[in-house]
């Protein structure tokens, strides 16, 4: 296992024989790429128009209060990355680090829980962004077929495995435009909610939002176990600018910084979200929304009206859509690490000559996640929730894994 590496390294270095060896590019993004990398990476819209009806429905009004406990543990964690990041620059992450700390058998299933998370999801993602664009367009028609819906998911995963591919830089120009398109339009539902219920112009039902929404004592045990469960997707692919951290400009502090700080502006966004979706329609409101995607479009064009509205569903089309490139970055760069360190087969470990990126690791990630969508979506009934229910407690073993890492190397 590698030590901290130095931030200007070659993109190329020779090998034995005298030949030049592709590495990862060097610097090929900054540390503002990697921010927006990050935020994109957690879907901040998707996440919530999945996930915040079921949240609302275990907590009740103390939603607000479940986001900011679920924070806690999810910022120790990013401290963690931070930390283990300065010893070690290696696009691995978790793998090499926990491998690094506590031994190799740990490592490798560590490694292996972040590939099959990333697999798992991508086919989701893809699916709300083709979903919600036919809903977005008024093509009630495709919106409701699945055939309509499974291909252009999958047209989307082969897309984005080709932009993943063709190189850091495009991927990062490209989050930072799909960054602005999803935060500026929550932002403005947030305010306009909010005002409009402090001012008496919300609906039957409405409530004035009050501080101790954020009473996290107020929540039976079990309730929020539940709900921090649900959480953990909320907040999780911030790592993905870890992952990165080979490729990223500046000292060994950027990467992780970037996943801190990222973690810090979700948890306001996340928390004001809850705000503005409890205090305008209530518990009962959310209920009819519980595990149902369609809550923040519909709120949406309740508070800001039908055309205006309609851009905080297209902030979920393109959370959806900027989260299924970026989800395949940790685990295409983790499969490259492994396969570095013999953990996985040597030809997952192969750099393009030309983009210097893990072509390999990255089409085979893109394979498998359309090879698991396809026959998952046929066959349940409810392939969103059943896919979240998957990947939650995946997140937490290798986020856990490595907090430990992190203590045990200190």
């Amino acid at each position: 296992m590698e030590g901290a590496k130095d931030s200007s390294r070659p993109e190329s270095a020779p090998n034995a024989g005298g030949s030049e060896e592709p590495h990862l590019k060097a610097d090929a993004i900054s540390f503002a790429d990697g921010l927006a990398i990050a935020l994109a990476s957690t879907a901040p819209a998707y996440s919530l128009a999945a996930v915040i009806g079921s949240i609302v429905v275990l907590v009740g009004l103390q939603a607000p209060a479940a986001l900011l406990v679920a924070f806690v543990p999810m910022f120790f964690i990013a401290a963690s990355f931070y930390y283990m990041n300065k010893a070690d620059q290696d696009c691995g992450t978790c793998f090499a680090w926990v491998t690094r700390a506590i031994g190799p058998q740990s490592g490798w299933m560590t490694g292996w829980a972040i590939c099959v998370t990333g697999i798992l999801v991508v086919g989701s993602l893809a699916d709300v962004a083709a979903y919600s664009f036919f809903d977005l367009i008024g093509a009630d028609t495709l919106m409701n077929s699945t055939a309509a819906v499974t291909g252009t998911a999958v047209l989307l995963m082969v897309v984005m495995t080709g932009v993943c591919v063709w190189g850091t830089e495009i991927s990062a120009n490209l989050q930072k435009t799909l960054m602005i398109i999803q935060i500026v339009p929550l932002i403005l539902f947030i305010v306009v909610a909010l005002f409009k219920v402090w001012t008496g112009n919300g609906p039957a039902g409405s409530i004035d939002p009050s501080i101790s929404w954020l009473n996290p004592f107020e929540i039976p045990p079990g309730a929020l176990a539940g709900a921090m469960l649900l959480a953990v997707f909320i907040y999780w692919g911030w790592e993905s600018a870890v992952n990165l951290n080979e490729e990223t400009e500046g000292d060994v502090d950027k990467p992780g910084l970037a996943g801190v700080i990222s973690t810090t502006l979700l948890l306001i966004t996340y928390v004001g979200v809850a705000f503005a979706i409890v205090a305008w329609g209530g518990v009962s409101g959310a209920a009819k929304f519980d595990d149902d995607a369609a809550i923040l479009a519909t709120y949406a064009k309740e508070v800001l009206g039908g055309t205006v509205g309609l851009l905080v569903l297209l902030s979920v089309v393109v959370s959806a859509l900027a989260s299924t490139q970026t989800t395949i970055l940790p685990s295409s760069r983790t499969s490259l690490s492994m396969a570095r360190a013999e953990a996985m087969p040597h030809a997952l470990g192969e750099i393009s000559g030309r983009f210097f990126t893990p072509v390999v690791s990255t089409v085979t990630i893109g394979a498998l996640a359309i090879l698991w969508y396809l026959p998952s979506k046929l066959i349940s009934e409810n392939f969103l929730f059943d896919s979240l229910s998957a990947l939650s407690l995946m997140i937490a073993f290798y986020y856990a894994m490595t907090g430990f890492a992190c203590a045990f190397y200190y």
